[in-house]
């Protein structure tokens, strides 16, 4: 098996774990869109501390693992402006799902809550339509 999968498959269980800790815990799902919009517009105030620790945790082990394993190879465009766009168009679509791939797609399927799966294959399919135009059609990916 290669190492990708194995990767992949341990990020995909430390996720599951970080999402089932978070909702036993705090008995809210764990929707990293959520968590940072409360932030950006002030509903999530009451729950500020615990928000930001989340946050840190997102950016902090990343940048611990990458400290005590050298560079990590990725296979990402380097053109800024394709970054940017991208990274702009996921927040939008998260505001306009209501949620993103930790909200719906783990913590949503796993309660087989219908919205959560509806919003998965959704997401799902808009990414692949995205790969084919952006990087079959267009080339610029």
């Amino acid at each position: 098996m290669e190492m990708d999968w194995i990767m992949g498959l341990i990020g995909g269980l430390i996720i599951g774990l970080g999402a089932a800790a978070y909702l036993l815990i705090n008995g809210r799902v764990m929707g990293a869109s959520g968590i940072v919009g409360g932030l950006v517009d002030g509903s999530g105030r009451a729950t500020m501390r615990e928000r930001i620790f989340f946050l840190a945790g997102v950016f902090g082990v990343p940048a611990l693992i990458t400290l005590f394993s050298g560079k990590i190879e990725t296979h990402a465009t380097t053109n800024i402006l394709v970054l940017v766009s991208a990274g702009l168009l996921v927040g939008i679509g998260t505001r306009l799902a209501n949620g993103c791939t930790s909200g719906h797609g783990v913590c949503g399927i796993s309660r087989f809550n219908l919205r959560g799966i509806v919003a998965t294959v959704f997401y799902i399919m808009a990414g692949g339509l995205t790969v084919v135009i952006f990087r079959h059609l267009l080339g610029v990916i």
